[in-house]
């Protein structure tokens, strides 16, 4: 009796489960070419097993150790800033007495996270070309320009920024609904008890925050070899590899490029691993400190 009153629930999941199955776990066959000498005409079943040499063959690379370093310096540069300046900008718009002020200021904060990187890569690239008008204000203080795309000091910390400016206001969003779940009457009382703004910040709505922060610290885990592929790669180009090339365009490059498929497979299948064990870790974590669960 169950099976049929439930039939219409099932058949109506049926087209989003069978394209989940064609595009999120059919691809996972490919892994095989990560352990196969692979070639296209030969296909999965015909190419020839090398066992683990594509992954001694990446391992090698000179190039690789650097991309590697790149990956984890990026991803975790901006899970700090993700996490910080969301979190001082959630404080400073809860001090505001005028709600419509606090609401016109949240909804700019958080129109970014809602335009595309295609979009927010082209700006990015004119306001700091070389022409740009970035440099145009550098230029009329008499100074030299700089180019900021073609340095990879430079690149990296506008590849972090970016990032944060075009996050912020969803993680703010976040630590407002913490903040707004505290219990009034605290601060009540600590008015009555002569304690200013910055200690009732301090010893109220901090530690009320804790449990969402080290809920939204211990899941960005997961992402530590996630730097932001499509960011970076609208916006790079070869003059600064070297400080901005991650594992993602790493692999990009090596498989489409100089299309070698088995090599770029095994990249993949290996920050995938990494990764599979870092999101396990993390929700470990935020199960542990913060009692998060999935079910």
């Amino acid at each position: 009796m169950r099976i049929k009153t439930d039939m219409p629930l099932h058949l109506m999941l049926l087209p989003g489960v069978l394209v989940t199955l064609v595009y999120a776990y059919g691809p996972i066959l490919g892994v095989v070419m990560a352990f196969q000498k692979y070639e296209p005409v030969l296909g999965f079943f015909k190419s020839k097993w090398v066992g683990l040499k594509n992954f001694r063959y990446v391992f090698n690379l000179p190039d690789f150790n650097q991309v590697l370093w790149n990956t984890v310096l990026i991803a975790s540069l901006k899970i700090i800033f993700s996490l910080a300046v969301p979190l001082i900008l959630a404080l400073l718009l809860n001090e505001i007495t005028k709600k419509w002020f606090q609401r016109m200021i949240q909804t700019s904060i958080f129109l970014p996270f809602f335009l595309a990187w295609t979009v927010l890569g082209g700006v990015i690239l004119e306001l700091f070309s070389l022409r740009g008008p970035i440099n145009g204000m550098i230029s009329s203080m008499g100074l030299e320009p700089i180019m900021f795309m073609g340095s990879n000091n430079w690149f990296r910390a506008i590849m972090v920024g970016s990032d944060v400016w075009k996050g912020m206001g969803y993680n703010m969003i976040i630590f407002l609904a913490a903040i707004t779940g505290i219990n009034a009457s605290l601060y009540e009382a600590a008015e009555v008890d002569g304690a200013g703004k910055w200690k009732q910040m301090m010893h109220i709505t901090l530690p009320g925050m804790m449990p969402i922060i080290i809920l939204m610290t211990t899941l960005s885990l997961g992402n530590i070899l996630n730097a932001g592929f499509d960011q970076i790669l609208i916006m790079y180009n070869p003059t600064v590899y070297q400080g901005a090339d991650i594992i993602d365009t790493f692999t990009y490059r090596l498989g489409l490029f100089s299309q070698q498929f088995a090599p770029a497979a095994a990249v993949g299948l290996f920050k995938s691993g990494i990764s599979v064990g870092l999101v396990s870790l993390s929700y470990y974590l935020a199960y542990k400190f913060s009692n998060y669960r999935i079910f």
